[in-house]
């Protein structure tokens, strides 16, 4: 169970972590470089093609470029053309581009999720979605909310804050004992068995961070419609199963997806969404006045009113627009075999180290992505910061039970996860 207090704490020994490892490092290269070196042409069908769309430092195996990302060079380029835009002519720039814009990136991301362009909100992270969300939600006196034990502290924190502002009742259940073990049947009953008459929310997480689980969210989906009905929206926090998981939220038969698109997706950092079908959102209150209907043409219906309104970083927001098209190039399929090779190997290759044990199911259909492992004798936070000396850059999960996490990802190919098994090798 995660906590503020431990949240805060392994977030600060993260940057702990990492500024040791900087220091460690005590190189000429361990500076950034001044500008990112020009991408050779894409070849999607390639991957060595497409790791090299990405200004990663060859050198370093980085095995958690989820957890804040990198950008492949048609974002990054988009980000530079929109901010010389804003720095030469800003007002002009913003009211000759933004409703284009805007239209642009709803189009791409609505291609990418086979979805239509207005049941889409954009917002600045997953946090901020599930914040939005979970307040927004019309529900009337003795209204329950069903979520996990397993969700991340977004999830639980605004679930707490609605709690305390009008009093709904939210429940937690167990979905599994061991993450390893978990299995569809099992997690399968425990959503129905805290099912009751009057749950009317059900808040899920489709790839739990703190154990790389992946629920089969779609068998959950099917049988609390055939047990509920539609009284309850199933709300799903996707950020780890966007673009790593070959899926749309309409196929998951999710009410709601929220997720940030700067982790598996490699989208501009402080980029967000929340989807929603036309149903559920006829059942949400925008928290934040939109801008959005203030574009010409746009709806003043469905995900457009979640969209905050405001003044954003624009230029992240609009090329958004190409990292939905470069995913989309590459190929959502593609994708999800890729890092279900990658991943499978890493798992195999660190369940053989003796003193390691993964608790990240080998089956596929239960994992995704990340890879979350423990090493006897040696705390995760330090093993970070001893793989780092190994120029390998994992992470530990934000949680009271602190486990060793890997990413296998686009950026990364074989070598990286020969890497990774090779330096745990030595970690005890």
């Amino acid at each position: 169970m995660l906590t503020r207090r431990t949240l805060i704490a392994a977030t600060a020994g993260t940057a702990a972590t990492a500024a040791a490892g900087a220091l460690a490092a005590c190189e000429p290269d361990a500076e950034p470089p001044s500008a990112a070196p020009a991408a050779p042409a894409l070849d999607p069908t390639d991957w060595q093609s497409v790791r090299g769309q990405f200004a990663l430092d060859r050198d370093v195996a980085h095995l958690a470029a989820f957890v804040f990302a990198t950008h492949p060079a048609p974002v990054r380029e988009a980000i530079e053309r929109h901010r010389r835009g804003f720095e030469t002519d800003p007002i002009r720039y913003l009211h000759t581009n933004a409703s284009r814009a805007e239209e642009e990136v709803s189009a791409a991301a609505a291609k990418y999720l086979e979805a239509r362009p207005n049941e889409i909100a954009f917002t600045d992270s997953t946090t901020m979605g599930l914040g939005l969300l979970y307040a927004g939600l019309r529900l009337g006196p003795g209204d329950e909310v069903l979520t996990t034990t397993h969700d991340f502290y977004s999830t639980h924190e605004s679930l707490r804050l609605r709690t305390v502002r009008d009093g709904t009742r939210v429940r937690r259940v167990p979905l599994y004992a061991e993450a390893a073990r978990a299995g569809v049947d099992g997690i399968v009953a425990a959503v129905l068995g805290g099912l009751t008459p009057r749950t009317r929310v059900l808040a899920l997480t489709w790839v739990h961070s703190s154990t790389g689980v992946r629920l089969p969210v779609r068998q959950i989906a099917a049988a609390v419609r055939e047990r509920a009905g539609d009284r309850v929206l199933i709300c799903v926090d996707a950020v780890h199963g966007l673009a790593a998981a070959d899926a749309t939220p309409a196929a998951l038969g999710a009410d709601f997806f929220v997720a940030g698109t700067h982790k598996w997706l490699f989208g501009p950092r402080g980029t967000g969404l929340i989807w929603g079908t036309e149903a559920a959102w006829a059942r949400f209150t925008p928290i934040i006045p939109t801008f959005g209907a203030l574009y010409p043409g746009a709806s003043a219906a469905g995900g457009v009113t979640g969209t905050p309104g405001g003044y954003h970083t624009f230029e992240h927001r609009w090329a958004l627009a190409e990292a939905f098209t470069f995913q989309s190039t590459v190929g959502r399929p593609r994708v999800a075999q890729r890092l279900t090779q990658l991943a499978t190997a890493l798992k195999e290759g660190l369940a053989g180290i003796s003193g390691v044990t993964v608790h990240t199911p080998l089956p596929p259909e239960l994992s995704a992505g990340i890879v979350c492992c423990d090493v006897a004798g040696v705390p995760a936070p330090e093993a970070v910061h001893r793989l780092w000396e190994a120029r390998v850059v994992a992470s530990v999960t934000p949680y009271e039970t602190q486990l060793l996490r890997f990413g296998a990802s686009i950026v990364n190919d074989e070598a990286d996860v020969e890497r990774a098994v090779a330096a745990v090798r030595t970690l005890s």
